[in-house]
């Protein structure tokens, strides 16, 4: 039975210089700024894949790999969250998270003029922020993800 919806493909970016490669704060506090901004909806969603793109590709290059320009089921996060993922199964722990911001930048593209658009970008902008959270802190702590993904040992000290 073919899709109803088309697959809507989100570009691959051009190879870029990984030395201004924004930290994860920075990238923390951008996503912020995206989802607190005036910026129309297909500009916010692009924005906050590239941003969650840009976590991962920090996690890859802070394992020394370099980070693939492929693509899995149309989505560059999702290919950079399966590499991410080979020799740390842990690292799984974030394969939902990206699998629903690819299915609300799919949803918004699909419908811009939506009534519920700004309650969409809002969504997408705290799952892009929860993805930031727990690859910074499973950059601190390894065994994050091996339970569960919540970083409150982190936030509390405790870790």
């Amino acid at each position: 039975m073919a899709a109803r919806y088309p697959k809507v493909l989100h570009p691959a970016p051009e190879p870029a210089t990984f030395s201004a490669m924004r930290s994860l704060a920075e990238i923390e506090a951008r996503i912020d700024e995206v989802g607190a901004g005036q910026a129309g909806v297909k500009t916010a969603v692009d924005e906050l894949l590239s941003l969650s793109e840009d976590v991962l590709i920090n996690w890859l290059l802070a394992r020394g790999e370099m980070p693939s320009l492929e693509k899995k089921e149309g989505f560059r996060l999702l290919a950079l969250q399966r590499q991410g993922a080979r020799g740390d199964p842990s690292f799984n722990a974030c394969r939902e998270t990206c699998r629903e911001l690819a299915y609300h930048y799919n949803v918004i593209i699909l419908e811009p003029e939506h009534p519920d658009r700004e309650r969409r970008v809002r969504l997408a902008t705290m799952i892009a922020k929860h993805l930031c959270l727990f690859v910074s802190g499973k950059m601190q702590v390894a065994s994050l993800g091996e339970f569960c993904c919540s970083a409150k040992p982190l936030r509390s000290g405790g870790a």
